[in-house]
């Protein structure tokens, strides 16, 4: 059976043993419990002998207190409120002589005893209490080393892990092996990144932290997931599930979790797991800054490739085989540039990992990297990019209130043409990001083909000139201060797009045929003859556009 141990305030651990290991012991082997069987698991840490009636301000938690009842002799009455004094004050066990100065316990002490748990222990006459206090605390401070060397075993294995360069995989071996119990080690997002143990048990556990999911706090004890305040089992007994952070400089990485499915977790045991979360820290931080350079330089060579100085392109395809991207097939080019107003900051990191994310599972081998403001993908030609966005913006979405725009180009031909190319597919995407957030606002979806004539208007960068084109063209069509001037702009817009098809303008209005002549005719007096003059008709197309762009 392990130690029973208690984590003192002041981070050391302090072992015991259980009344019910005491209560073996030899010197002991006449001694009979009275009651409070119940607190058998209680645990014992320190011994006291009671020689004085106001022993409550002498007394610690986790004593077995001994006694003659001499201090007790002449004040029989108070042994009725001794026992609730001492488990309020946290006492393991009472253990008393009778005969000699109290003759028997009364009934409301036994009563009393049985119904708090705590185990009132009578002791034989013929042991004296020097033999009771040498052979316990010697077996306390035996099975205390017993459980340091324990941890020492633990410590030695999990800093060869270290030293090794061995992976979250190794912990979670070793942790296993030295507790024989399932462990796992979890990250941030509730993802199993390595587990070990028996294979059913590992089961279980696994399906737990499914259930559990990335919001589950880290804590010891109790069952994972549930609030840090711990829920204590029962005096002497295990736990079966214990989970304890994860975490380096003030970032939390995720948790490891260890499960017993005969509940024989010890708290002597959450040392060694607080150790394997601490080597597990190191492991993540190790990764994370060997990741970051990893990134740095892949992303480095994709800004090269996209603006042309990546070289030519046997150069271009051979360095990318050796990222695990493939940029000899057709490939498209998506850029998901942050929209303004959001904090960049917190959410530029986000952005990156569910691009990243995405663009593993709809082309694992697409090439994809981060910058200051945007993300830009490079996948196969023929992945579904509309679905790929749509999937990287659910989860950046379900994360942060920041949205970003997204960008789509035409097809790229492969590797014969990589150098030219992927520059001009880049600039294509980024353009349909920029003006697709000018048409449709803050989180727009647009492809580049897709963007006609808004493709020149953004390329004017004199927006006053624009506002007086408008003004000029639309006159008091221009402004929406007036319900009725927008409602004829509006007719005006699906005329246009009809290519006047009065009728078909009428249905799509839902006006009646004579309503919609004489609107015409009212429009005609505000703007001329377009009906006639094509010209016009282009003006006041090209008016309407830059009206429907944001930000002009």
């Amino acid at each position: 059976m392990e130690p029973p141990v208690r984590l003192a305030s002041t981070g050391t651990i302090i072992h015991g043993v259980s009344v019910g290991e005491v209560l073996g012991v030899s010197t002991l082997a006449q001694a009979r419990l009275i009651a409070g069987e119940s607190g058998l698991g209680r645990v014992v840490q320190r011994l006291n002998v009671m020689e004085v009636p106001d022993i409550l301000a002498w007394v610690k938690p986790h004593e077995l207190l001994l006694t003659t009842g001499y201090p007790l002799r002449n004040t029989p009455q108070s042994l009725g409120r001794l026992v609730a004094d001492l488990d309020e004050r946290g006492l393991a066990a009472l253990a008393i002589k009778l005969g000699r100065y109290v003759d028997e316990l009364p009934g409301e002490m036994v009563e009393q005893a049985d119904r708090l748990g705590f185990p009132l222990i009578l002791l034989p006459n013929d042991v004296g209490f020097d033999d009771i206090l040498n052979q316990v605390l010697t077996d306390i401070l035996n099975r205390q080393a017993a459980v340091l060397a324990r941890a020492e075993e633990a410590h030695r294995a999990l800093v060869q892990v270290v030293l090794a360069g061995g992976g979250l995989d190794e912990v979670t071996e070793g942790v296993a092996g030295l507790l024989d119990v399932a462990v796992a080690a979890v990250d941030g997002g509730g993802r199993v990144r390595a587990a070990a143990g028996p294979p059913d048990h590992v089961t279980v556990l696994r399906e737990s932290i499914r259930r559990e999911g990335p919001a589950a706090t880290a804590h010891c004890g109790g069952r994972a997931g549930t609030t840090p305040a711990r829920r204590e089992p029962p005096a002497g007994r295990g736990r079966t599930f214990v989970a304890v952070p994860v975490v380096a400089a003030g970032h939390h990485h995720g948790r490891i979790v260890a499960y017993s499915p005969s509940g024989s977790i010890r708290d002597s045991d959450i040392g060694i797991l607080e150790r394997a979360a601490t080597v597990a820290a190191l492991v993540v931080t190790r990764q994370e800054a060997v990741n970051a350079v990893e990134s740095k330089y892949r992303a480095d060579f994709l800004r090269d490739v996209l603006t042309g100085r990546a070289g030519g392109a046997e150069r271009v395809a051979t360095r990318a085989r050796a990222f695990g991207w493939d940029l000899e097939r057709p490939v498209t080019v998506l850029v998901a540039e942050l929209d303004p107003d959001g904090d960049e900051r917190s959410a530029q990191d986000r952005l990156v990992t569910g691009w990243t994310a995405a663009v593993r599972r709809h082309d694992p081998h697409g090439a994809v990297a981060g910058y200051s403001h945007e993300v830009v993908a490079v996948v196969g030609a023929a992945a579904d990019t509309a679905r790929l966005a749509r999937d990287a913006a659910s989860a950046f979405t379900e994360a942060t209130p920041v949205t970003f725009s997204t960008g789509t180009s035409r097809p790229c031909p492969g590797a014969d043409a990589l150098p030219d190319a992927l520059p001009d597919a880049y600039a294509q995407a980024l353009k349909a990001a920029r003006v697709g957030r000018q048409l449709h606002g803050p989180g727009a979806v647009a492809h580049f083909d897709q963007l006609g004539v808004y493709r020149l208007l953004s390329l004017v960068n004199d927006t006053e000139e624009l506002h007086a084109f408008v003004r000029e063209t639309l006159g008091p069509l221009a402004s929406d201060d007036d319900a009725e001037h927008a409602d004829l702009r509006r007719t005006l817009q699906v005329l246009l797009e009809t290519n006047l098809n009065v009728a078909e303008t009428a249905r799509r209005l839902h006006f009646h045929y004579n309503t919609l002549r004489y609107r015409i005719g009212k429009l005609e007096r505000l703007l001329g003859r377009f009906t006639d003059d094509p010209h016009l008709r282009l003006n006041l197309t090209l008016a309407l556009h830059v009206l429907r762009m944001r930000g002009i």
